[in-house]
């Protein structure tokens, strides 16, 4: 059965026609075209398919598509901004963090969630934060050590909105 959903992404909305079956990332992928939120398992256990939803982490394999209307839904694209990478991108970068890049999406947007709640963690509650995300290929010192750079910039973006 399909029906008309509509799903507010990265600050813009969308009406679609879909399965009311399909999960958030079967539509972000393949109805919208937001491949940067990357399919793993598709059990809830890898942390790949990891979207902000109302800013805090979600993984959108295990996530239906129809349960989230009208709710801000952030992918990995939607951290752009002016043309400008974000401050955990940036860091992720210049840090060696990413490798094959599969799980960087989502462990970027679950270190955001994280520091958005928390912006001066130390190195083992950013480990505990991100232990949802599995990356196969870095052994995840350069992961922390890059979500640990990140930390002044958070702290000024938590004093601009106080």
């Amino acid at each position: 059965m399909k029906r008309i959903i509509k799903l507010h992404i990265n600050g813009e909305d969308y009406e679609i026609l879909t399965e009311v079956h399909k999960t958030l990332l079967e539509v972000l992928r393949e109805d919208l075209g937001f491949t940067g939120t990357k399919r793993g398992c598709d059990f809830g256990t890898c942390g790949a398919c990891t979207v902000l939803i109302e800013g805090k982490p979600y993984l959108s394999c295990l996530t239906l598509a129809v349960d989230v209307q009208g709710k801000q839904i952030i992918t990995i694209e939607g951290l752009l901004e002016d043309g400008e990478l974000h401050p955990l991108q940036k860091a992720f970068v210049e840090k060696g963090a990413i490798q094959c890049g599969f799980c960087t999406p989502g462990m970027i947007l679950t270190a955001k969630a994280f520091l958005d709640e928390y912006p001066h963690p130390s190195e083992e509650e950013v480990k505990k934060a991100i232990s949802g995300n599995l990356c196969r290929c870095t052994g995840y010192v350069k992961i922390v050590e890059a979500i640990l750079s990140t930390v002044d910039s958070f702290s000024k973006e938590v004093k601009i909105s106080e």
